[in-house]
């Protein structure tokens, strides 16, 4: 098994992501297990997929450790995974989905809401009271915003909080501040701010910065940050359900609303663009800065139609 994942400046969160596929190798010793990073932190993905040749696996399923699937998903990890099958003939892959949105997910995001609530003083249980506002990292891709939107749909349904609100800490609206107006408007007085991310890491961090800084503000809304998801069992057992899933070819992403598909408005020339490896700075080969956005279009090869076999 390879687990893809974005990558970050934080050391701390590179490492939980480390520690994460080091604990996955630990549970499933007769599985190759090996890990790697599109960017900003080591090592790439490549030397992921060398260790796993070294190893002597010829066959491997990938699995991108994200909780949408966005530019990285859908692009960066299926053209590296092509570019790597090129480099070392014979071997060959599957590549299955993302995470969210799923029910252990959802069920670590309620434990998290109510971890930070437990400390609140006058805090008796009464989700009726409690409004909680799920905060995304935010893409250019609309299909990957409207997957937050799911999350946070699902996680009110039958859990009796007043609402479940949606905000995005970069590139999408509307953000933390907003997020967090819009729940006072609403009516809030206690919110949970809830990271929808599975490690720290900076924009987390920024989250919970701009969390407080709203706050500071506003004495009369009762705030409160949650952890993000973290390695929790559920997350853990997810992650081989995906591996399950791309081994058995039970492949099911959506690509009814994917912009590299469908001509959504405003993203039209998306469609079928050319898409190419995201190169890692650690990699040889990369010469190009890490300009985000629309990078080599994020292209096509996501697998729509063989569904992500990319070959």
């Amino acid at each position: 098994m390879l687990v893809a994942g974005h990558g970050t400046r934080d050391a701390g969160g590179a490492e939980a992501f480390r520690e994460f596929v080091r604990e996955l190798g630990r549970r499933h010793p007769e599985l190759p297990v090996a890990g790697g990073f599109i960017e900003l932190s080591a090592p790439p993905i490549g030397e992921a997929v060398a260790e796993l040749v070294e190893r002597g696996v010829r066959r491997f399923a990938a699995v991108p450790l994200m909780l949408v699937s966005a530019g990285h998903a859908k692009g960066d990890i299926p053209a590296a995974l092509k570019r790597e099958q090129g480099r070392r003939p014979g071997i060959s892959y599957t590549y299955g989905r993302p995470l969210g949105p799923h029910p252990g997910l959802l069920a670590v995001l309620e434990r998290r809401v109510e971890e930070a609530l437990a400390g609140l003083e006058g805090y008796d249980g009464g989700r009726s009271e409690v409004t909680v506002l799920l905060v995304g990292r935010g893409s250019t891709d609309p299909d990957a915003n409207a997957e937050v939107l799911k999350a946070a749909r699902l996680l009110w349904e039958g859990r009796g909080y007043a609402g479940v609100e949606t905000a995005f800490v970069s590139l999408a609206a509307p953000d933390v501040p907003s997020g967090l107006d819009r729940c006072v408007r609403l009516g809030a007085r206690r919110i949970v701010v809830l990271p929808y991310f599975l490690f720290t890491g900076i924009l987390p961090d920024r989250v919970v910065r701009q969390t407080r800084e709203w706050a500071a503000g506003r004495p009369e809304a009762e705030v409160v940050s949650a952890e993000v998801v973290g390695p929790a069992e559920e997350l853990l057992d997810l992650v081989m359900e995906r591996y399950h899933e791309a081994v058995r070819g039970d492949l099911r992403m959506n690509c009814d609303s994917c912009v590299y598909r469908i001509a959504l408005p405003g993203f039209e020339d998306k469609v079928g663009a050319p898409q190419q490896p995201h190169f890692h700075p650690d990699e040889d080969g990369h010469d190009h800065g890490h300009g985000h956005g629309r990078q080599n279009g994020h292209g096509h090869g996501h697998g729509h139609g063989s569904h992500a076999h990319a070959h």
